[in-house]
């Protein structure tokens, strides 16, 4: 448990009880968290967005709360409120569900942009203000958000600028079909989410991320970041690229997925296989593009193809 080196194969190993067969995507949120990110798990219903979540939670043995979003909740319902107490004549806070480790914020474009807004302090100062009075949110922290990309009827699409504060933005997709005979007989047997252990905690969690943030980034490293960033700002089928805080995630993102190869430095390798879960949310494409059915994830790999990393 004192090895903070395998610590996050042992997250990953345990998540994977419960979400079978999706390693690699178990892998991208395991790097976010490493990473001190929040992340978007875009998916349709029923393939285990929330389940992946509760486990993450299980793993780590953090404090965790569900809030469900809908139309009718209001930004003091995640941020608290103020109340006087007529016994000491003070206004006294009451916390929201924000005040947690671990987020969920489940169907999170079903609510208002008045509350989405709510939640912008909270995943970039990781406080809350309330009454001219600002509160500290726990730590570690994270925000993991859904969004079910069918539904549209009633949803208020997230504006750019909170896409912006989440690290990734993820899909589980749907299980292969020895993967779903293997869930059936699984969960025929019980709910293996019964059965998780505890393999982390709150202190493991800020150790690893301060070590994850002394994983070398060299120049060449950061120049090849900033030039596949910059690329998407001048792409003829990019309508608004992505911002200056798309290459410090996508810097952060690289150092976790080093962290977790066992590598002191990060690799052009790190950058190219985390480009598109960083960066595809970010950008918006032109009128043009979206009538062709092009995808961000098409544009981003085609940045990559065009942007090499320069040796001299």
């Amino acid at each position: 448990m004192n090895d903070l080196s395998s610590l996050p194969t042992k997250i990953i190993d345990n998540i994977e009880k419960v979400i079978i067969g999706k390693r690699e995507v178990i892998e991208l949120v395991v790097t976010a968290l490493i990473a001190d990110g929040h992340i978007l798990i875009e998916d349709v219903p029923g393939i285990g967005k929330t389940s992946m979540v509760s486990a993450l939670a299980r793993s780590l043995g953090l404090k965790f709360k569900r809030i469900q979003f809908t139309p009718d909740i209001l930004p003091s319902d995640i941020t608290g409120f103020s109340m006087y107490n007529m016994k000491t004549g003070e206004f006294e806070y009451r916390p929201g569900n924000i005040m947690s480790n671990i987020i969920l914020a489940d169907e999170i474009n079903r609510t208002s942009p008045k509350t989405q807004a709510s939640m912008l302090e909270v995943m970039e100062e990781r406080q809350v203000t309330v009454d001219g009075v600002t509160y500290p949110i726990p730590n570690p922290f994270m925000v993991l958000a859904t969004q079910n990309p069918v539904e549209y009827l009633g949803t208020y699409p997230l504006p750019e600028a909170q896409l912006d504060r989440f690290l990734m933005k993820i899909s589980i997709g749907y299980p292969r079909f020895e993967m779903e005979k293997k869930i059936l007989e699984i969960y025929r047997q019980g709910d293996p989410m019964s059965e998780l252990v505890q393999v982390a905690d709150a202190d493991m969690i800020i150790d690893i991320r301060k070590k994850v943030r002394d994983i070398t980034v060299n120049g060449k490293i950061n120049d090849y970041i900033i030039r596949i960033v910059s690329a998407t700002r001048t792409h003829a089928q990019i309508k608004l690229g992505c911002s200056p805080r798309a290459a410090l995630f996508l810097m952060k993102a690289a150092q976790a997925r080093a962290f977790m190869e066992g590598r002191t430095f990060v690799s052009p390798d790190d950058v190219k296989s985390l480009a598109a879960a960083v960066m595809a949310h970010r950008l918006v494409l032109s009128q043009e593009a979206r009538l062709k059915g092009v995808q961000p994830g098409d544009v981003i790999g085609e940045v990559l193809e065009n942007t090499g990393i320069q040796i001299r």
